[in-house]
């Protein structure tokens, strides 16, 4: 079996292993939920796009989630039945509806955020001074890859 470092020696190879790492960091974030968070992933990664992108359209939190606009509807329809969405016509445009994140969704995620930072910091104090600095220049490179 080759070592790692000849796996990632190529483009492929390299893929390979990071598509290894981001999904087990991935899986074993998920598990690091807030235990009074109840929410679904997929309604969950409603409220971190609200969060981190301010008010969308149903149609633009689709695209950002990947998904059909129907989709999106559902999720969006329980988010407000819940509480942590709150849905309005938008100034410029009355046909159109904006989605707006709610005080209870704000502080799941928050609270969601502050349990996964804190299982996340613990294990980064775990590495050398060296490999947090290697990831520290990876961090944004990763967010671009994310991005694409």
């Amino acid at each position: 079996m080759p070592t790692v470092e000849k796996v990632t020696r190529t483009r492929a190879g390299l893929a390979s292993e990071l598509r290894f790492a981001v999904a087990k960091i991935n899986r074993r974030l998920r598990s690091e939920r807030d235990p009074h968070n109840e929410l679904s992933m997929a309604r969950l990664s409603v409220l971190a796009v609200l969060f981190r992108e301010g008010d969308q359209t149903v149609g633009q939190l689709a695209e950002f989630e990947r998904v059909k606009p129907p989709s999106m509807t559902r999720l969006v329809n329980a988010l407000e039945e819940e509480g942590y969405v709150t849905r309005c016509a938008a100034a410029d445009d009355g046909r159109q509806i904006i989605v707006s994140l709610a005080e209870l969704g704000e502080e799941t995620i928050l609270a969601d955020r502050r349990r996964r930072d804190a299982w996340l910091a613990q294990q980064l104090s775990a590495l050398s001074a060296e490999e947090r600095a290697i990831l520290r220049q990876a961090a944004p490179i990763l967010s671009k890859l994310g991005n694409c």
